[in-house]
């Protein structure tokens, strides 16, 4: 049913796998679309909890290069009806109604981060490297800075937004986006564990505990969803994002026009 994704039932739990490894699992159209199918999928099935994690090397490199390249074609409604749909994969991972565990078996960059840290709980290999690196390619980390600046405070996300640096698994852990640290061949194993826990535990609390959070948030979320969704679709139209994308396809230093 997925071409991007392997999605697997079984023990009250779902785990979901990003699945284009040759890609390094990087977010295209069709993977966003089949996100947002998936978790459709899950809710309507009797699922306590959801893991999360990336086929192969990566957990999730973020946008897919022709989807940049491509993008840097599209019209002004195109651009802003391509950032409504990110923007509403991130708001249900963000709000979905059961637990979900981040199981980050390598690096987790820019919408990839975002996807790995908007988990309710998120495991990382050692060798995991975080960042938001869009503004590296005249790009702007916009959907992505509405749940960071909530769950590390402003100065910490404006570090990581500003100069778009990677960070180590164990910083991230330090900064409040890595719940624990995990060596690999127990990284599924200590997932499992963690769901076990939490099927446990009553899930009429678990649901109402979630939505309690949630709706705490909603207004201000959706609010700032809707500036960050205009701005993420006006940059995509600066001289800059595209000579960013296009330096970084042919592997040269970008020349920089925007003010």
């Amino acid at each position: 049913m997925y071409s991007t994704l392997l999605l697997e039932f079984g023990n009250e739990r779902a785990t979901l796998t990003l699945n284009r490894p040759d890609k390094r699992n990087a977010i295209n159209p069709h993977m966003i679309s089949e996100l947002l199918t998936a978790f459709d999928e899950i809710e309507k099935k009797k699922v306590r909890v959801v893991i999360m994690t990336g086929a192969g090397s990566a957990f999730c490199a973020g946008m897919d290069l022709e989807m940049l390249a491509a993008i840097a074609q599209q019209s002004p409604q195109e651009n802003q009806d391509d950032s409504r749909r990110i923007a509403k994969l991130f708001r249900r991972i963000w709000s979905f109604p059961r637990p979900i565990i981040a199981a980050v078996n390598g690096h987790a960059l820019a919408g990839g981060c975002g996807i790995a840290t908007l988990c309710d709980f998120t495991l990382a290999v050692p060798e995991a490297k975080f960042g938001y690196t869009e503004v590296r390619i005249g790009f702007l980390p916009a959907i992505v800075s509405v749940f960071l600046t909530r769950q590390i405070g402003d100065k910490r996300a404006r570090d990581l937004l500003l100069t778009g640096r990677l960070v180590e698994a164990k910083e991230a852990q330090q900064l409040g986006l890595v719940s624990e640290i995990v060596t690999p061949d127990k990284l599924l194993a200590r997932a499992s564990e963690l769901t076990d826990y939490l099927v446990e535990v009553s899930p009429g609390s678990l649901s109402r505990a979630k939505r309690l959070l949630v709706t705490a948030e909603a207004a201000g979320v959706d609010a700032d969803l809707e500036r960050a969704v205009l701005e993420n679709a006006r940059i995509r139209c600066t001289p800059d994002f595209k000579e960013g994308i296009a330096s970084f396809l042919e592997k040269r230093k970008p020349v920089w026009k925007d003010e």
